[in-house]
């Protein structure tokens, strides 16, 4: 099990952006916990994962996450939609998180 992210590309504003995502939810978050990212921006719509900045991206590969290019996230979606598709825990977790990012929780 790991945590994945992409290379920035994604600009907001004056920051580029980039995508951390994992094959659970609770690395997902543990991960964010880890680095400083606040639980409010998870983004769970298209898949479950969290826009970060260059700064933070330092961070999670510090922590461990690990480097990948577009068509290896596509992969890890694909894995993880399949799970989700089959694994009630982790769809609970995701409906969880999705729940505190609405409320604008800083941690689940």
């Amino acid at each position: 099990m790991a945590v994945y992210v992409d290379a920035p590309r994604h600009r907001v504003g004056r920051m580029i952006m980039c995508h951390m995502l994992a094959d659970n939810m609770d690395e997902l978050l543990a991960m964010a916990d880890r680095i400083g990212v606040a639980r409010k921006w998870f983004q769970p719509k298209s898949h479950p994962h969290f826009d970060i900045c260059k700064a933070m991206r330092v961070k999670a590969v510090a922590a461990g996450a690990v480097e990948v290019d577009r068509r290896q996230l596509v992969d890890v979606m694909k894995r993880y939609r399949a799970r989700l598709a089959t694994d009630r825990q982790e769809r609970a977790a995701v409906d969880k998180a999705k729940a505190a990012c609405l409320k604008g929780d800083s941690h689940g």
